[in-house]
């Protein structure tokens, strides 16, 4: 085949991944809801996988704490292999159900964690010895595999399992399969913190501000949100110790950062509840 050929063959192939995702939407939305009632209790999200699968799971779980201004102990993700797992292959480390257990054990588990396992075949002895393990500790399992008659869905609460097909590579997950479960994890990790406050309309209102680049954006999403100027938006953003939900509390109510202060204290952090919405 040319190259052309390759290419069109793989987008037409891709563009069934967005169909079998549809499919699943109810069991995401009930994944999404069990996440937020265990994060409300104290729990939380811990992914769980091994090569191309564990490192969706790195990259979404990454991404949680300055998108949504959570601590990094919120969203977690455990990879077959740790760390140098991230960057190369691991031998063997996708075989243990021993370092699984162990792991997860480390995290002292609760009940009011979610643990989600993503292994498109179902099988991955790492992840299924991790959902094992949870689901004996009663914590939340869902599963997100391409198979659902294998041991990883039998052992989920809830299964989200999109039929991708065969891939254009036969065996190579990291495509078609790789896609759907970058996809779906965007769903749980975004919807969730949609749900738990963490975004204002379409906004990020606690994205951490790290670069000039977020501090620039940080200024056009207080000016959208609040219908102020960027000058205005800055003169707040600054007097709230570059805290974008103070600040909008403060341009919305046209109140000291004190007074901001007080209102999301009242509200116990509801941003609406804050600004009178």
């Amino acid at each position: 085949m040319t190259a052309m050929e390759i290419v069109r063959l793989m987008n037409q192939e891709d563009r069934k991944v967005t169909v079998a995702v549809g499919r699943e939407i109810r069991a995401i939305a009930r994944a999404v809801d069990a996440i937020v009632s265990g994060i409300r209790k104290g729990g939380r999200l811990i992914y769980v996988g091994a090569g191309s699968s564990g490192r969706m799971a790195v990259l979404d779980a990454a991404e949680c704490a300055p998108t949504f201004g959570t601590s990094p102990n919120l969203v977690q993700a455990l990879l077959a292999g740790g760390r140098r797992a991230v960057t190369g292959a691991v031998e063997g480390a996708e075989d243990s159900v021993r370092n699984a257990e162990r792991e997860l054990r480390e995290k002292k588990l609760t009940r009011n964690d979610v643990v989600v396992g993503i292994t498109a075949s179902g099988t991955t002895p790492y992840t299924v010895g991790a959902m094992n393990y949870a689901r004996k500790r009663g914590a939340t399992t869902v599963a997100i595999t391409s198979n659902r008659h294998m041991p990883a869905a039998r052992l989920a609460k809830i299964v989200i399992a999109p039929e991708v097909g065969p891939e254009v590579l036969t065996g190579s997950t990291r495509l078609k399969a790789g896609t759907a479960q970058k996809m779906v994890l965007n769903m749980l990790s975004t919807a969730a913190m949609a749900r738990l406050g963490h975004v204002y309309e379409n906004l990020m209102i606690d994205a951490v501000l790290t670069n000039k680049k977020l501090w620039d954006r940080a200024l056009r999403i207080l000016a959208e949100a609040s219908g102020h100027e960027l000058s205005a938006a800055e003169d707040a953003l600054r007097a709230a110790g570059h805290n974008m939900r103070l600040a909008l509390v403060m341009l919305k109510c046209a109140v000291s950062a004190q007074e901001a202060r007080r209102r999301l204290v009242r509200a116990r952090g509801n941003l609406r509840q804050a600004l009178g919405e």
